[in-house]
């Protein structure tokens, strides 16, 4: 027996998502149908589902309340294969235009939304240039594993870097390193992470800092996702790294060019340690109607 998936389509940067609204928490899809929605072929396609469901209807919704009582809802983020995520910072932000859109919530220029992520639970901003999402205090994570990708010569080390999910950060010589990786394969991690990492390959800008802001170019390889046109948490990932790498003296604001577009990060200290925020568009691009088995 079918039934039928009302969604809409949207995408941040590039970055694209499936979103549909289940306040109640009543329609769970299986990882075999969450995998046949973003099907580029013979489903709607996108990076990653997103259920747009009310944090007391859902298990993992508790802990967003105990945090923040005010993180009404919470973004359910599975990937494209159907393998549960932590978080993901293009995706909430196109998350909170959904909710908008849906007249879930009301968010006016300069006010702020608390939302429950399996992360923790994140603020997001509304601006007049798009959404800004304040991804929390990062830390070093992962150590420096070898990296081996198809198209790079020998492996390279790379930075552990944790933003609510793993990610670990290559550096690389200039753009045509850059642009000859073959993402389609799943670089190689050495020693392999027990829940996996997404994986960045950052080119710094000449110069690497202009008017104060630090620029670099970003491609990635999403866990359970493939490469993507963009990846939130990877451009902060990759701006840390960055910065960690180029030492003192060294900006708080970067500027990150991903395949789909540009998005901003910058870094600022609060009571309980340095956070770093992600700003870019949000854009909903379709609504329809999915019957899924």
């Amino acid at each position: 027996m079918s039934f039928d998936l009302r969604f809409t389509k949207g995408h941040g940067t590039g970055n694209d998502f499936v979103l549909f609204a289940d306040p109640d928490g009543d329609t769970v899809l299986s990882p075999a149908q969450i995998a046949a929605v973003c099907d580029r072929h013979f489903g709607v396609g996108g990076d990653g589902l997103i259920r747009a469901v009310r944090s007391e209807n859902l298990g993992d919704g508790a802990s967003a309340l105990d945090e923040d009582a005010a993180a009404v809802w919470f973004m359910d983020y599975w990937n494209a294969d159907g393998s549960v995520s932590e978080m993901c910072g293009n995706g909430v932000r196109v998350y909170t235009r959904f909710l908008i859109d849906q007249g879930l919530v009301d968010l006016a220029p300069g006010e702020s939304i608390a939302i429950g992520t399996r992360a923790g639970v994140r603020r997001v901003s509304l601006s007049e240039h798009g959404f800004e999402v304040d991804m929390g205090v990062w830390r070093r994570d992962g150590g420096e594993p070898l990296v081996r990708a198809k198209g790079l010569s020998v492996a390279r080390p790379g930075l552990g870097i944790d933003v609510g999910n793993p990610h670990v950060v290559v550096a690389l010589a200039d753009d045509d390193e850059l642009e000859g990786l073959d993402l389609a394969y799943l670089p190689i991690l050495d020693p392999v992470p027990d829940a996996g990492a997404n994986v960045e390959f950052v080119v710094p800008a000449e110069p690497l800092v202009e008017a104060g802001v630090g620029r670099i170019r970003m491609r990635v390889h999403e866990r359970g996702s493939g490469e993507t046109l963009s990846c939130g948490t990877g451009a902060v990932a990759a701006a840390l790294a960055v910065r960690f790498w180029a030492g003192a003296g060294a900006p708080d604001v970067w500027r990150v060019q991903v395949p789909g577009g540009v998005v901003g990060v910058r870094m600022f200290e609060s009571a309980d340690g340095e956070h770093v925020a992600l700003s870019g568009p949000a854009e909903l691009v379709f609504d329809g109607v999915l019957a899924l088995a």
